[in-house]
């Protein structure tokens, strides 16, 4: 199996979903560190939808500036994206994609789901 995880090295939620990935036999693990290779609109959106979350849902607000850009309350789905494209670190980590889904690994128990 494949496993794709949009990872970031300094959450703690990540690095373990990132190695609940390494320790899980048979899986292949590609990591994608999101600040340094950030989105493109395209691929954020196609993540979001198949986990089944809106851009809101998906819009990390604890330790970005998501409330300074007027982006908690009343911003539209187009103006969260384009603001994610921009700034990766308002997006809530880590995204997991696998041959059985994609989901947002926030509890990293959700991996399970995928696996």
């Amino acid at each position: 199996m494949h496993a794709t995880i949009w990872h970031n090295p300094e959450c703690g939620t990540s690095r373990k979903a990132l190695a609940i990935l390494q320790e899980t036999a048979g899986v292949e693990v590609e990591v994608i560190e999101y600040r340094k290779q950030p989105f493109d609109r395209d691929t954020l959106l196609k993540l979001i939808e198949d986990a089944g979350l809106t851009p809101r849902e998906a819009l990390r607000t604890r330790g970005s500036p998501a409330e300074e850009l007027g982006l908690v309350d009343g911003a539209s789905a187009d103006r969260i994206i384009d603001a994610m494209v921009v700034q990766p670190i308002l997006v809530e980590r880590p995204f997991v994609r696998t041959d059985k889904g994609t989901r947002l690994c926030r509890p990293q128990e959700k991996i399970f789901d995928i696996l």
